[in-house]
């Protein structure tokens, strides 16, 4: 257990990486404890500090008195114990690095991005530690669209860690005294929110593909339920519990994540649907597309235990063989049909 002396309530969270998603997290949790937002981008950080709100990313929604931004990643840290890391998950490794000198033993990485780390397929919580081998860490996930949750929007999240009682006892105590917005669950299990967290973009990638191409509701149920078991079966051969994949983190995070159109995951498999290539969809949705890498790594992930996932295989085929979509779909409706 770590600090086993009680800290100072309430404690000051520090959230880095100030995109859409970093910055909804801070304004929510800055509804009920202090924030820091740091982000690397000097003018930008500084139009946030006048302005009271994230223009580029969740305009219109203005921050918290409680939230205090900045590009000094120093005083951060000298303020925070927890550190949300809220980076896209294709730069998290590197990050991690570029920081690793600035942080002491005592700081607590909580990380929000959801991914695989690219090329190798390795969970990140088997680099954090190779990186930080003194620092306490977990992962926070979950259904939740990032304007959503800055909105003030009911939320409910997953934090998983080995840590769990630490993390609600000493610094997300004050969420649990008052109702609010975003309700924390806790859990242990953080190699099967991993393994949900990245798929579930993978499988709704296959969802917005099929309903491009016109298929309808019941194609789209057929998708995400066989897309379920594809993540519960590369899952448990990692050691992951079954009992995550039907919470928030598994089955409430792919449910949202197939059936809204604010996912970049889901408009991707559109445009795909409707005739466009990877580079031309990524192109027109100006973000990055989580579920693009994903692919690769989780199809990493699936060969080293030598298990074969339909789906993911078909939408692999297409962004990195050049399948074409309408050929694909109908080799993948074919194989659920068998299934």
């Amino acid at each position: 257990m770590v600090n086993q002396t009680q800290l100072p309530q309430p404690q000051t969270i520090g959230v880095l990486g100030a995109g859409s998603y970093g910055t909804a997290l801070a304004i929510a949790f800055a509804k009920v404890m202090p924030v820091v937002l740091w982000g690397h981008r000097t003018q930008a950080m500084q139009e946030m500090a006048v302005k009271r709100e994230n223009s580029e990313y969740l305009p219109e929604i203005p921050f918290p008195e409680n939230l205090e931004v900045t590009d000094n990643l120093e005083s951060v840290l000298k303020k925070c114990t927890l550190l949300i890391i809220a980076v896209p998950s294709a730069v998290l490794p590197d990050f991690l690095k570029s920081i690793k000198n600035e942080l002491e033993p005592h700081h607590f990485l909580l990380i929000a991005s959801k991914g695989l780390e690219q090329k190798t397929g390795r969970f990140f919580s088997d680099i954090i530690p190779e990186i930080f081998p003194h620092n306490h860490f977990g992962f926070i996930s979950g259904p939740s669209f990032a304007k959503e949750v800055a909105r003030g929007i009911p939320t409910a999240l997953a934090v998983a860690s080995k840590d769990t009682k630490f993390l609600r006892n000493q610094i997300f105590a004050p969420m649990h005294k008052i109702r609010q917005p975003l309700k924390l669950y806790y859990v242990e299990d953080m190699i099967g929110l991993q393994i949900a967290g990245a798929i579930k973009n993978v499988i709704a990638i296959a969802v917005g593909l099929s309903d491009g191409l016109g298929y309808g509701a019941n194609t789209r149920a057929a998708v995400i339920t066989h897309g379920l078991e594809e993540i519960s079966t590369l899952g448990k051969l990692y050691g992951a519990d079954a009992s995550t994949f039907q919470g928030l983190s598994g089955f409430g995070d792919l449910i949202l994540t197939c059936t809204d159109d604010q996912s970049r995951n889901r408009r991707f498999g559109l445009y795909l649907g409707q005739g466009l290539t990877p580079e031309q969809a990524i192109e027109k949705i100006g973000q990055v597309v989580e579920g693009y890498y994903n692919t690769r790594e989780t199809m990493t992930l699936a060969r080293k235990v030598n298990v074969e996932l339909p789906i993911i295989q078909k939408v692999y085929d297409i962004l990195f063989n050049h399948k074409s979509p309408k050929r694909a779909a109908g080799e993948l409706l074919l194989a659920i049909h068998n299934l």
